[in-house]
């Protein structure tokens, strides 16, 4: 069975830190590229970060710049997303994706092989 299971969300104070894991099962986890996603309350799910695989290059999207890193260690089937300086409007539900190209489009959404069922991250102000 086909698994990606996301862990680590909470409730932090703005300023504060999280780290987020998504973990892989069931599919051969190196040969993916793997995204986070997130969805806030009224709004559309974006993209947010990306990590290749074997490479391990990252792409992010413009507003996590500086305080987001995505990283990967395929031994444990794991990606990281660690958020720094966090701030109200990253809350959230996030999700990670398991798919063959970085893409933050709806399209590149919609290609996106597998889904985990997401970890909420609140952020107060």
């Amino acid at each position: 069975e086909v698994q990606l299971v996301e862990s680590g969300g909470g409730l932090v104070q703005a300023g504060g830190s999280l780290m987020l894991s998504c973990k892989g099962s069931g599919f051969t986890f190196e040969h993916f590229v793997i995204s986070w996603f997130r969805q806030a309350p009224g709004k559309e799910r974006e993209g947010v970060a990306c990590i290749s695989s074997p490479y391990r290059s990252a792409t992010y999207t413009d507003s996590v710049k500086g305080r987001f890193t995505i990283s990967r260690d395929n031994a444990e089937n794991t990606v990281y997303l660690q958020m720094n300086s966090l701030k109200p409007e990253d809350t959230a539900v996030y999700y990670c994706a398991a798919g063959d190209a970085c893409g933050f489009t709806q399209t590149s959404m919609s290609s996106m092989d597998y889904w985990g069922e997401g970890t909420l991250v609140t952020v107060s102000s």
